[in-house]
């Protein structure tokens, strides 16, 4: 299946677009940046649209207890996206009541936008809101064979609601060694310590590190990834390396890029 690039969208913009330039020309299907308070992804995949024409572009996913769904569809317009390229991931964030926000987000977003709407999801409700409501979800520090449990759970639910059938994605974190490594343990550490995510890993029986791909060889990279897309419609990329600067990526965007690429 499909194989995408994520970074975070507090890179810089400039070197946003050299890696989504690199990244369509590698083969990658879609390129991705997160949403974060002070890092608009929004903009960051506008800069990204600028210097390419073919790759899909991905957020993943806005929070929409920080930013609600009429301003993220306003956005959406005002800064020009590509929405035939666009899949737009939206989250519940910290909300204690995420699923209700969620579903009515989705059903706002779907009056204003065109582009496919995506479901931020760990657990099963809101797996299974994703396939009642939206055209996708995007599972998050998975290992490939949760993502196929969590994935039978977001189709069972569409199948029920008489919908199609949504398109599976994940972020798998990837890290070469050993220039990554200080960073990913951070990223481990990070996710580890907040209470969702802990439920997460303990659900699947590993810890945060043990849904990662880590290694100093790119065929190990890739052999992780395709042990994902095995299971998933998109699996994607998502870039931990020792630094934000454009060679640091680019050292992982060729080391994890599809065959027919080339690195």
């Amino acid at each position: 299946m499909g194989r995408g690039f994520g970074i975070a969208a507090a890179v810089a913009h400039d070197v946003t677009r050299q890696v989504a330039q690199e990244a369509e020309q590698l083969g990658y299907t879609s390129f991705w940046v997160n949403d974060t308070p002070g890092a608009d992804g929004l903009a960051a995949l506008a800069a990204a649209a600028e210097v390419t024409d073919r790759i899909r572009l991905g957020v993943g996913v806005v929070a929409l207890d920080r930013r609600p769904p009429e301003t993220v569809a306003a956005d959406v317009v005002r800064l020009g996206l590509p929405q035939e390229r666009l899949w737009l991931g939206v989250g519940s964030g910290g909300d204690p009541k995420g699923l209700k926000r969620v579903k009515a987000g989705v059903e706002l977003l779907h009056q204003q936008v065109s582009a496919p709407v995506v479901i931020g999801a760990l657990g099963p409700r809101m797996s299974a809101l994703a396939g009642e409501v939206a055209e996708g979800v995007l599972f998050n520090w998975q290992t490939p064979e949760f993502a196929a449990t969590s994935g039978q759970w977001v189709l069972d639910a569409a199948d029920a609601a008489g919908r199609p059938r949504p398109l599976l994605m994940a972020f798998v974190r990837c890290a070469l060694l050993p220039q990554a490594e200080a960073r990913l343990a951070q990223e481990s550490g990070r996710y580890a310590s907040f209470p969702k995510y802990a439920a997460h890993f303990e659900r699947m029986g590993v810890d945060a590190r043990g849904t990662t791909i880590a290694s100093d060889d790119p065929a190990v990279l890739r052999a992780g990834m395709a042990r994902h897309e095995a299971v998933l419609d998109e699996a994607i990329v998502r870039a931990i390396t020792a630094d934000d600067s454009a060679a640091s990526i680019l050292e992982l965007l060729h080391a994890c890029a599809p065959v027919m690429g080339g690195a």
